[in-house]
Parts: C-alpha cells; structure tokens; sequence
C-alpha cells in the first residue's frame, strides 16, 4: 500500500528537508566528537615527547634511546594532526553542504522547482568516501537524490580530491620531525648530539621498566583511537 501511495503521492519536501539536515547534524556530531578524541591523543603524545626528554635529561647514557623515542613519537603526533585537520576540513565541508541544501529547499519553495547542484555533489563526493562518515553520507546522498538536490550517485561519477582527504601514507619527513620536536621541546633535544645507532645503556631500574611499559600501552592505546577513526 504505501508502495502504491509513493508512486501518486509527491514527497513532502518540508519532510525531504528535515531528514536531509537531520542526517547532516548527526554527521557534525560524530565528527565534533571524532575532533575531541584526536585533540587528546595529540596533547597526550606531546606529554609523552616530553616526558622521554625528562629521561634522557636524568640519565645521559639513556638520551640516546629517549632522543629515539622522541623522534617516533613527533612522527604519530604529525599523523594526528593531519587526521585533525582533514576532519576539521571535512566539518567545514558538511556546514557548507548544510547551507546549501537549506538554500535549494528554499529555492524550491519560491520557485516551485529544484536544481541540481554541482557543488553539493562535489562535497559529497568527496566525503562519502571519509571513514567516518561512509556510511550516513550515503544515506544522505540518496535522500538529496530523491529531493532532486544532486542527480546521480556521486560516489561513481565525480573525481575524488585527493588533496581534500591529507592522507597519511605520505612519510614524515626527518626535517618535520625536527621542527615538531622543537616546537615541543624549544630546541632542548638539539643539543644532544646526534642519535647514535647502537647506544650503550644499564640496566633500568624496575621503576623505570614500568613507566616505560606504560608509555608504551599509553601510545598503543592512542594508536587504536586513531586507526579506529581512520578504519
């Protein structure tokens, strides 16, 4: 029966309309949410850095290994901060799918009709192929299909912004980890020399192996929020 109402009866486009902005609220949430989770692994990483600075600053036959330590943590803090900062674009990309789709309804209303929107297909595009956001882009896609908003699935038609996703496989570079390091430590790291590649150091303490093995779960744990967010 209602698949014989839907074939004479016309959508509500008041109703098109609130379940189009309803999807996009719930989309900035998750990424509102998403944005605060990275935020505190990166302030976590950056108190990691520092305290394996401490270390090395207590112990000098241990610097070598806390200057390593260092190094591969500025290296998880910079992925961190693309991940934020392609979810901080991605947000500033769903505000403004949201004003448009607002702007076409209400188009529609005045002029009676509803045009397909290039742009709203753009961002879409490119969002939908966003981890977090798959799968209610979908969704929303298909309802902007229905009201007429975007005329096609933009998943398979329209060329993917690469630049717009800061992808993570690109390496660190050994001068940007140096400048993250700096950033944190104000150049205290530089003054140790170079890291030697087969450092001679005693035994730790077993206080020592303790705060090392939770650093170690610490940044395990932080990796798995990442991964999570990205997956």
């Amino acid at each position: 029966m209602e698949n014989l109402r839907a074939l004479f009866v016309k959508p509500d486009p008041n109703a098109q309309m609130r379940k189009c902005n309803q999807l996009i609220r719930s989309n900035l949430r998750k990424l509102d949410r998403d944005i605060t989770t990275v935020k505190q692994v990166e302030q976590k990483t950056k108190n990691l850095i520092v305290a394996a600075d401490r270390r090395g600053t207590r112990d000098a036959t241990r610097r070598p290994q806390a200057q390593r330590e260092a190094r591969d943590l500025a290296r998880e803090l910079i992925r961190t901060r693309r991940t934020s900062a392609r979810l901080v674009t991605s947000k500033a990309q769903l505000s403004s799918v949201q004003m448009q789709v607002n702007e076409a309804f209400a188009v529609r209303k005045i002029e009676g009709s509803i045009k397909a929107s290039v742009g709203i297909m753009r961002d879409v595009n490119t969002l939908i192929r966003l981890p977090e956001l798959a799968g209610t882009m979908r969704e929303l896609s298909l309802e902007l299909m229905k009201a007429g908003v975007i005329e096609e699935m933009v998943g398979e038609n329209l060329p993917l912004d690469e630049d717009a996703l800061f992808e993570d496989g690109e390496m660190e570079a050994e001068g940007e980890v140096d400048k993250v390091l700096g950033e944190i430590l104000k150049g205290k790291m530089d003054t140790a020399g170079p890291v030697p590649s087969t450092p001679v150091a005693p035994e730790p303490t077993p206080a020592e192996l303790e705060e090392e093995e939770d650093q170690e779960a610490m940044m395990d744990q932080m990796r798995n929020r990442l991964e999570a967010l990205r997956s």
